[in-house]
């Protein structure tokens, strides 16, 4: 049986986030891809020069075309942009029965701001409650949650303050925790689960659509069927994987290495630990 992801998200004409990483992330384990485009951005590995939001008509558009001819076993969400989009996205979602991972995408590698500031609101009141997982980074989680995190206790109680806004499950990634002496995403369920998947940090600048990659794994891996706590666990060593194995390509931030994970035998727990 051949699975079935729907990426939401923007284009990134450098290939190493949005649409484009999600898609290959998807092929590379195995999974169909299709995509709702929300905006187009002019962009490479020093930053993003433009973007074009798309209309919601057409994202609702392409999204029902998708609904109504493949059974969908998983849904990402990345750069939403407007809060007119997130609302017109949530109506398609709301009562789907499928798994929603959502990336909350703020802000570009190179500082580029993917998400208005009056967007947050929808995001947290119309999006969040439709959520599976949510997969913000530190800076999302501060402007999720407006709480300053500087310790692991404040991590967990964001973590505690996203479920309250009505997500199933959080993972807030580690990664721009530079006190920390690995790359540590701490995991919350709605049913009492917690750990934390760890990885050892690893010295590149090449690290361009990390979130983009890492949250379209975990929903590849929700639509080959893995349990939550499994699929991101697996989506972990895929990142990881994709980070460790650079592909030293751009003159900036560069993109990470998707297809490592496969070429080193996939399924890789080499490097990472889960804590609890």
């Amino acid at each position: 049986m051949v699975h079935v992801a729907l990426t939401i998200a923007g284009s990134d004409s450098g290939g190493g986030a949005g649409i484009q990483a999600d898609l290959k992330t998807f092929q590379e384990l195995g999974v169909f891809g299709t995509s709702a485009l929300t905006a187009v951005t002019a962009q490479n590995t020093y930053g993003v020069s433009a973007i074009q939001s798309m209309e919601p008509s057409i994202i609702t558009a392409q999204i029902q075309a998708v609904k109504e001819d493949f059974a969908v076993q998983a849904v990402k969400t990345g750069m939403l942009f407007s809060a007119e989009i997130i609302q017109a996205v949530a109506a398609e979602l709301r009562d789907s029965g499928i798994p929603l991972v959502i990336d909350p995408v703020m802000i570009a590698k190179g500082g580029a701001s993917l998400l208005r500031d009056e967007a947050v609101d929808a995001l947290k009141s119309a999006l969040i409650p439709l959520a599976t997982v949510v997969t913000p980074n530190i800076p999302e989680a501060e402007v999720l949650t407006g709480l300053e995190i500087k310790s692991e206790s404040d991590i967990e109680r964001a973590a505690e303050h996203i479920m309250a806004l009505g997500a199933q499950s959080v993972v807030i990634k580690g990664g721009h925790w530079k006190e920390a002496p690995f790359a540590e995403d701490l995991f919350v369920g709605s049913e009492g689960t917690r750990f934390s998947v760890r990885s050892p940090w690893v010295d590149t600048k090449d690290t361009h659509g990390t979130g983009c990659t890492y949250s379209a794994a975990l929903a590849a891996f929700l639509a080959d069927g893995e349990s939550l706590p499994e699929a991101v666990i697996s989506a972990k060593c895929f990142i990881h994987a994709a980070i460790e194995n650079g592909l030293g390509i751009g003159g900036g931030h560069g993109p990470t290495n998707h297809w490592a994970y496969n070429r080193k035998g996939g399924n890789l727990m080499e490097g990472v630990a889960v804590i609890g």
